[in-house]
This record gives structure tokens, sequence and C-alpha cells, in this order.
């Protein structure tokens, strides 16, 4: 059976070391700080961004990658079929260039299957590291998408942020949905519902929406096996103490990853992120 070669980008947050284990290529998007661009986690960093917020020195946005740049990835896979997964189509314009990239290697032979994942971060990262055990196991095209698609159903994202601005000003939430955080001392828990981010709930204290975060993740992990991801913006401290309250409460806890999101979503989000991906296996 033809070997089947699994991409995504860089906003999958993948855990050290996986990328290289499953032989993932990973293209990274660019990050805008000022006047100056860069790819994410190889020219621009997660505490660039951070810094870049916090201080306000210069205005933040980022970029997807050219097509140009998924075709390269693509040929290097060296495989005759690819299946490429990514962040939510409505969240970015990421996955348009993988489909223009693989239009144009089709003409080299090379049969590309794009996958909207309808989520980010590890919601998209627990579907790849799916993908490719299913094509390390030598499953064709239609198996490793099938493992992707059903690995990213069963997960749900959740996350918690200082501030709705950063996402509002990014256009990644609605004028309405903003609303939602503004009030005094409210704390806005969300969600990707459908690949959109959406309001959860909102709590009057950030202490109490990290707890009502810890206690929507351990409900929707219940009982069964799950992999879990806490993510953080500058806020490691709080990610691990998240991280280790989750192991004790969980007890079909079968992994646990814990990482700072890269410098894409941290441009959205903002310093003091704190998110939780549970991945129903």
């Amino acid at each position: 059976m033809s070997r089947v070669a699994v991409v995504t980008d860089s906003t999958a947050y993948l855990p050290d070391g996986v990328a290289d284990k499953h032989d993932v290529g990973v293209v990274p998007l660019h990050v805008v700080l000022g006047l100056r661009s860069g790819t994410e986690g190889i020219e621009v960093f997660p505490a660039d961004v951070a810094s870049a917020l916090t201080e306000r020195r210069v205005d933040v946005s980022t970029s997807r990658p050219t097509p140009a740049e998924f075709a390269a990835v693509y040929r290097a896979c060296d495989a005759p079929c690819v299946v490429s997964l990514h962040l939510s189509g409505a969240l970015s314009g990421t996955i348009e260039a993988a489909h223009l990239a693989a239009a144009e290697v089709a003409d080299d032979g090379i049969e590309v299957r794009v996958v909207d994942t309808a989520t980010i971060a590890m919601g998209l990262g627990f579907a790849v590291i799916a993908a490719a055990e299913a094509a390390s196991g030598g499953g064709g095209v239609e198996a490793v998408v099938a493992a992707a698609e059903k690995t990213a159903a069963a997960t749900t994202t959740l996350f918690y942020v200082d501030t709705l601005e950063h996402l509002r000003r990014g256009g990644r939430i609605g004028a309405a949905a903003a609303l939602f955080g503004t009030a005094l001392a409210v704390k806005p828990l969300l969600h990707v519902l459908d690949g959109r981010i959406a309001p959860l709930e909102k709590v009057r204290t950030a202490s109490k929406a990290l707890a009502r975060l810890e206690a929507i993740a351990a409900g929707v992990a219940g009982e069964v096996a799950v992999d879990i991801a806490v993510h953080h913006l500058a806020a490691a401290d709080k990610a691990e103490a998240l991280a280790d309250r989750l192991r004790a409460r969980v007890p079909g806890l079968q992994s646990m990853h814990v990482s700072e999101v890269g410098a894409v979503v941290g441009a959205h989000v903002g310093p003091g992120l704190l998110g939780v991906v549970v991945s129903r296996r």
C-alpha cells in the first residue's frame, strides 16, 4: 500500500518531538509585529507576542502561509498521498492556501486531501496524532482522514482569557459576543463551537473562572479514556497547577500535555490565556 504522509500547520502546537516521531510535516503561519514579519515558532515566539501585547509597543497580526510554502512541504514528504489537516477555516485562510497548493502539486502526481478540523491548538493536534498513527499503521487515505475526523469530533476545546479585546480586534469574535466580557469584573470562558470561538459562561472573578474551567473540563472528560492538553500564554505556573488538579480528578486520563500556545494564537488571545483540550478516545 502506498505510504500516506500527514501534514499540518503550526497552530496544532504538537508536543515536543511528536512531529519528528510521526514524520508529520508542519507548515508555519506568519506573525507580524509592527514592521517585522516572521514564521511562527521559527522566527517569532510566544514571548515576543506576549511582550508586544503587554507593552502595546507595536500592532500584532497574523497571516496564513503561502500556497508555495504548502506545496514545498507536500513535495518534501516524498509520498504519493498526503492528508493535510488544518485549523478551522472559520478562523483562518490557511486551509484555502492548502487547497491551492494541493491543486498545484496534483500536476506532479501527488494526491492531497485537505481537511478542515473545525478546531485549533491541540484540538487539531490530537487529530493530527490520530491521523499519523493510522498512516504509520498502513492505513490508506480514507482511513487516515477518518481517524482525524473522528478524533476532532470527539475533542472539546475550552479556554479562559483575561480580556476579549484581542479576539475582537482580530475579528475572531463578533462585537456582540465581545460585549459578553465587558461588564466590570466579569471574566469570560469560551469554547470552540462549529469551528468558531463562542462564549460559554461568564464568571465574576478570575479565580472563579479558572475553577469553572477545571470543573467543565472534568465534566467533559467524565470517566471514559481521555487525553488532555493544557495550554497557556505567559501563565506557566497556573497551567501546571491546573494540569495537576485535572490529573487528580479525571479517572480516565491517558496522557497530559502542558504547553504554551504559539505566537499566532497568542496574538489573538493575549497574555493570561489558559485553555483545556479534552480528547475522548
